[in-house]
């Protein structure tokens, strides 16, 4: 084991192949690494527990979905009993600059969040699949489950683009959550193919399947027919209509967002029972210059929330 003791008026650590543990204490700053067989991350920083100053222990856990994948996400303990899960978009991964945002704004008012990636994404096991919004709520549910038989109370689901539309199709399935947060989710899903993958590809994935590839020609991705219908065949207006009345709903979208239009809030906005909208004024897709703003439409909207809880 070696140990290394330094001061620094800041530190950030990123390690993923060692068993690591680490203590802020004011500025200086101690850590010591371990060769590990079952690659894992803890971090601590203390701190008092005030909400301005939580304790905070990020630790990598691996959860295990119904179909024995294995789901790997960075939970940050700040110490309290509450929850909140995030979760990342299409082809993006739990570090995404969006979720280590809003992950970070929630660890400064004391409230613990797990961020981690869909199968499929990231570090966690199973195949990409173009469309799999129930299969990832389904995934969502084992995270959900997880914490819950360790005796934690999960107080919201937050998800960006594609998790948007996944934290609202659990809600419509599950029913648990009380506090879902909608940041930037399609309305109808239909749309948004054509501008992605051209106008023929319709024609195309008539062979059965058709791969994506990257401007250098390399391929980054296949779409299914499969697939590509199971993302048609979501209807995101009836799935709202299902979301229990007592679940609270907050959507909020950029107003300059140029993958999904703002008008697709505005719709989820008339059918969800119990909902709040919050535009983001010039924000793009994925909050380029307003990541700021963001959080602090999130935080505070789940603030008053757990306190109404």
């Amino acid at each position: 084991m070696e140990t290394l003791s330094c001061n620094f008026p800041s530190f950030f650590l990123n390690l993923s192949n060692s068993q690591t543990f680490l203590k802020f204490p004011i500025h200086q700053v101690h850590y010591s690494i371990r060769a590990a067989t079952n690659l894992s991350l803890s971090l601590r920083m203390a701190h008092s527990h005030s909400s301005q100053n939580p304790v905070i222990e990020q630790q990598r856990v691996v959860i295990q979905n119904k179909h024995g994948e294995k789901l790997v996400g960075l939970l940050h303990e700040t110490g309290s009993k509450e929850i909140v899960i995030l979760c990342h978009g299409f082809r993006s991964t739990k570090a995404d600059r969006t979720m280590v945002t809003l992950a970070a704004a929630l660890e400064k008012e004391g409230i613990t969040d797990f961020r981690f990636d869909f199968a499929g994404n990231g570090e966690s096991e199973g195949s990409f699949e173009f469309g799999n919004y129930l299969r990832e709520a389904d995934d969502l549910h084992s995270v959900i489950e997880h914490f819950c038989k360790a005796n934690r109370v999960v107080t919201a689901i937050v998800g960006h683009s594609k998790g948007g539309d996944v934290v609202l199709v659990y809600a419509s399935k599950y029913g648990d959550i009380n506090n879902v947060v909608n940041v930037s989710g399609r309305y109808d899903l239909k749309k948004g193919i054509e501008e992605r993958f051209g106008k023929d590809f319709m024609d195309k994935i008539k062979d059965g399947y058709v791969d994506i590839k990257n401007k250098e020609g390399r391929v980054e991705f296949r779409v299914t027919k499969e697939s590509l219908m199971d993302r048609l065949h979501l209807d995101m207006h009836e799935t709202c209509l299902k979301i229990p009345k007592e679940c609270r709903v907050l959507t909020v979208h950029g107003s300059a967002d140029e993958t999904i239009p703002v008008e697709d809030a505005y719709e989820l906005a008339k059918i969800i029972p119990n909902h709040k909208l919050h535009i983001v004024e010039g924000a793009n897709h994925n909050y380029t210059k307003h990541q700021t703003e963001l959080a602090s439409a999130v935080v505070d909207y789940l603030k008053a929330a757990l306190q109404q809880d």
